[in-house]
């Protein structure tokens, strides 16, 4: 927990940096696990280099352009209820996500050296695997949160919902 706080006021003291580090971090430690853990290279197999990209992608592009559209969102969208969070959600996940995608995809070709046409057929090939992908680790955990927990007419669950509604309709 002293960890956990310490790194709350770093992110309060310095966010921008705090966030472009964690991203770039994160996305390191996340290549590391993928060669060791999914991969199967093994210590002497291990592709630094492709573990220093995807470091320097994190704090590159990722960090930098995700913590901006947070910012824009929690202006756009300012409160913290169950509600606004919902809407954040849905604002991210059906706007950003694809246009965010659709930039990150062709940066990772090209720093993996790919020309433009075999990137270009790249992306249309990986594209819509990695939006569901998105969608399916991203937005499938959240929405079951908010509908076991989003009050939806007067304080009823939307699991609940369907009872409701046929209760209401007999």
């Amino acid at each position: 927990m002293a960890l956990w706080r310490a790194y709350q006021r770093a992110l309060a003291a310095h966010p921008w940096k705090v966030q472009v580090l964690t991203a770039g971090s994160l996305m390191g430690v996340g290549d590391i696990i993928s060669q060791q853990l999914v991969e199967r290279r093994g210590l002497q197999e291990h592709q630094r280099s492709r573990t220093l990209t995807m470091v320097l992608l994190g704090c590159g592009f990722v960090g930098p352009v995700v913590g901006g559209w947070y910012k824009v969102l929690d202006r756009f969208i300012p409160g913290t209820t169950k509600v606004d969070a919902l809407k954040k959600t849905l604002l991210d996940q059906g706007g950003f996500a694809p246009c965010f995608l659709g930039c990150f995809l062709p940066l990772v070709g090209a720093l993996n050296g790919l020309s433009a046409e075999d990137n270009w057929a790249k992306l249309q090939r990986d594209y819509p695997d990695a939006l569901i992908t998105n969608y399916y680790v991203g937005c499938c955990p959240m929405c079951c949160c908010y509908l076991e927990l989003l009050p939806v007419l007067e304080g009823t669950s939307a699991l609940s919902l369907p009872h409701s509604i046929i209760s209401t309709l007999q």
